[in-house]
């Protein structure tokens, strides 16, 4: 029987006083339901004593909340945002405008998530095959739900996989959505009849008689939920799409804010209880805290900007 995580250890709990503070807040940059509102509650449960508020700032795919703290609230020293692989790829493909990595303070990276492609649960696809098969056949007949538009990591997962199946990913047609909790509402109105979303959403709202996912791009099946779920390897698409899930803060908070902060999530991440938080929150480990972080991030989005411009998704310099 597991044991339920109701007393964190005492390294944990010193590390939540260490951060506490009566205006902390986690902003998410999205609308509720999705992966990012799932950041920003793992870091609410994991430091509880910082009291750690949810705040919801959605718009263009992360860019309103991005220029917000940078422009406007730049040196609040207990306000986190939220973050993932997707956020990355946006200022590799400069969707932030001329935003840069160096612009904020990388806090902690809290895990790591991995893409996924899912469909209704009553759709007549069971497969990756059987679904670019129908894609090949009549694009214009399925609707593909997607965070963000054209160049973002959702559209980019599925772009990979059609053109892994000799489809000109420009054929598919896709429906812009603002977070993962949205894609889903879609589908479930059939707006739209694909998702290409993160395996911790749909670890929320995957079951009998709602939705079906079709593959996990991992380089192994997941444990959990989706552990009968087949990898987009497993079915000949060699895709492996991971997702990293963090937290960062406005470029003018003092140091020793940013480092009181660094070091309760370096602290927390050690404890069994935060490993435990971690897997119900349908993550992965991945612990990278400060200055580690930031040298990963500034690599990840010279990755991510080889890639974008494979699809000619930036201009070459």
């Amino acid at each position: 029987m597991k044991r339920a995580i109701s007393i964190l250890t005492a390294a944990a709990l010193s590390a939540a006083a260490a951060a506490a503070s009566a205006n902390a807040e986690c902003v998410v940059p999205s609308k509720p339901g999705g992966a990012m509102d799932l950041t920003c509650k793992l870091a609410q449960k994991a430091l509880p004593d910082a009291k750690l508020k949810l705040a919801y700032l959605p718009g263009g795919i992360g860019a309103v909340a991005w220029h917000t703290l940078v422009s406007q609230r730049r040196a609040e020293p207990d306000t986190l945002v939220a973050f993932s692989g997707g956020s990355l790829l946006n200022l590799a493909e400069g969707k932030f405008g001329k935003a840069l990595a160096a612009d904020v303070r990388w806090v902690a990276a809290l895990g790591v998530d991995y893409g996924m492609i899912a469909v209704r649960s009553d759709a007549p696809w069971h497969s990756l095959d059987e679904l670019m098969d129908a894609i090949r056949k009549n694009p214009q007949q399925v609707l593909i739900g997607v965070s963000g538009t054209i160049g973002s990591q959702d559209w980019m997962k599925v772009a990979l996989l059609a053109r892994h199946a000799g489809i000109e990913p420009r054929r598919l047609r896709f429906v812009a959505l603002e977070g993962g909790g949205e894609t889903f509402t879609a589908m479930s109105a059939n707006y739209v009849q694909v998702i290409s979303g993160d395996a911790s959403e749909a670890v929320l709202y995957a079951g009998p008689g709602k939705v079906r996912v079709l593959a996990v791009l991992a380089e192994k099946r997941l444990a959990g939920v989706l552990a009968s779920v087949p990898t987009a390897r497993e079915q000949g698409y060699d895709i492996v799409w991971p997702v990293i899930r963090g937290v960062w803060m406005g470029p003018g908070v003092p140091d020793a804010d940013y480092r009181r902060w660094v070091d309760a999530f370096a602290r927390v991440q050690a404890t069994p209880d935060f490993a435990a938080l971690r897997t119900q929150a349908g993550l992965y480990p991945f612990s990278l805290t400060g200055d580690a972080l930031t040298r990963w991030v500034k690599q990840a989005i010279n990755d991510y900007n080889r890639q974008a411009r494979e699809f000619s998704l930036v201009r070459e310099h």
